[in-house]
């Protein structure tokens, strides 16, 4: 059986203000392209396909159309889930009145997780989608006060899981957790609200031939083979650079063995870090793609960025070398979000109103924030 992997969309997102709607266009095609070209029986999407609880109406209807080619052009059934981003709500609604034999959309935590059962020549495949939910909504489900943190959330879910697998079964969890030994990026959102830990460790998954999961955005396998982030399609920041994107076909043989091949991803822009004197960067070839500029001038630059932008329009940082000040150590499970404004103005809100930024307010918050962006250029 062939199943494509992917996670982390993060439909609707911006990138240092700039709107990423086309690359995700992009990205989408690609997807629908692999799907059709390798013949995948199963899409898999491990969470986090929107960017926020409340995307804006373009992200809505980007997803649907993307689904609705799914359908039309292709054989592959679908498995999904929320993750730490998403609204379970609104994913679980995609759920009414699809087709269960094609697919299966978790959004919201059930204390009955079944699965949506696949065949091959080799018999029955079982995918089970555990959707990301906070402990609090997991006591509340599974009426356990016990449940204290993300793997006692996890081993939950598992156990209801388990209990329904069809006897002889191939099995494959889909999950959005923060594996232990993995490595994280800067832009993805703590698990936990008030701190604790995140982590879960891979023995959570035993029993699993294939364990495919989201929220961290660099592709990698954790712990063992089959246990594997697909990573997110594009780079969120400039810690990513010098990561390639990809998607993952994974081959399930009869004995329940995996195969992985990682397919690259091709961004309409890429994120890239310049490094050299201002003269030096304004000699390089000019591109749409986001740049961090470090310069190595000694002496200031007068309209350094603006200039900058005459060679690299989405150029979104302008730092010197002389200013960067060591690294400071990270935790080992936890590194602080360097945020674009607008989710940090989101999470802020969310906190203080229950509720984030419409989108309205998205406009005037980017307005304001481009205002500002020009004002320092001309200082």
């Amino acid at each position: 059986m062939r199943i494509l992997h992917t996670a982390d969309l993060h439909l609707g997102r911006q990138f240092n203000g700039l709107p990423l709607e086309a690359d995700h266009d992009a990205i989408l095609g690609q997807i629908l392209d692999a799907l059709v070209s390798r013949d995948a029986d199963v899409l898999v999407i491990a969470g986090d396909i929107f960017d926020r609880a409340a995307p804006p109406a373009p992200a809505v209807r980007q997803f649907n159309a993307f689904l609705s080619q799914v359908a039309s052009q292709t054989r592959a059934a679908v498995v999904m889930i929320a993750g730490n981003h998403d609204s379970g709500d609104r994913i679980a609604a995609m759920s009414v009145m699809t087709d269960t034999r094609r697919a299966l959309i978790r959004g919201v935590i059930s204390a009955s997780e079944m699965p949506l059962v696949l065949k091959d020549a080799a018999g029955p495949v079982a995918f089970t989608g555990l959707p990301f939910a906070y402990e609090h909504a997991a006591r509340e489900c599974f009426s356990d006060d016990s449940l204290q943190s993300p793997e006692d959330v996890l081993r939950a879910q598992i156990t209801s899981a388990r209990s329904h697998l069809p006897e002889g079964a191939r099995w494959v969890a889909v999950a959005h957790a923060f594996v232990a030994g993995a490595s994280n990026s800067e832009s993805e959102r703590p698990l936990t609200r008030a701190g604790g830990i995140e982590t879960v460790s891979t023995e959570v998954f035993n029993g699993a031939h294939y364990v495919a999961l989201g929220h961290l955005h660099r592709p990698q396998e954790v712990g063992a083979p089959h246990i594997r982030y697909s990573g997110s399609p594009l780079a969120f920041g400039f810690d990513e650079a010098d990561c390639e994107k990809s998607m993952s076909l994974v081959e399930l043989d009869a004995g329940g063995q995996t195969t992985v091949e990682e397919i690259p991803f091709a961004p309409l822009r890429r994120v890239r870090v310049l490094k050299g004197t201002h003269a030096e960067l304004l000699q390089a070839p000019p591109s749409g793609d986001f740049i961090k500029a470090i310069l190595t001038d000694e002496a200031p630059v007068i309209d350094g960025m603006k200039r900058l932008r005459e060679v690299f329009p989405n150029a979104c940082e302008l730092v010197y070398e002389r200013h960067q000040r060591a690294p400071e150590m990270k935790s080992a499970s936890y590194t602080v979000a360097a945020a674009d404004p607008v989710t940090v103005m989101g999470d802020f809100l969310e906190l203080v109103r229950g509720g984030r930024l419409s989108e309205a307010e998205l406009k005037v918050l980017g307005a304001a924030l481009e205002r500002l962006r020009m004002k320092e250029d001309a200082q």
